[in-house]
């Protein structure tokens, strides 16, 4: 499953396309040099169940470890993986 990434100066997103339409995405903002806070995510219903959601939150935790970053997960569906995946406290704020 390949995830792709966009980012603008303050904010940026992670999504998934399928025959290149978008069909999920992970919105983010960040706050300060190193935090980014993630606002959103969104799964079409013909992707539920198949874990897109944990691998948009998966992909958002490589980019927070590769760039230093802490994540504060104010988006339910991401806080509730935070939750459930201890491994992720490193990046968690």
């Amino acid at each position: 499953m390949n995830i792709n990434h966009e980012k603008a100066e303050s904010k940026g997103r992670f999504y998934y396309l399928v025959d290149g339409v978008e069909k999920a995405h992970m919105t983010y903002t960040h706050a300060g040099a190193n935090k980014i806070i993630i606002d959103h995510t969104e799964v079409d219903e013909s992707l539920k169940g198949q874990g897109v959601g944990y691998k948009l939150v998966e992909t958002a935790v490589d980019y927070a470890r590769k760039n230093n970053l802490k994540i504060m997960p104010l988006c339910p569906f991401a806080n509730a993986v935070f939750k459930k995946r201890s491994e992720y406290n490193d990046v968690r704020f």
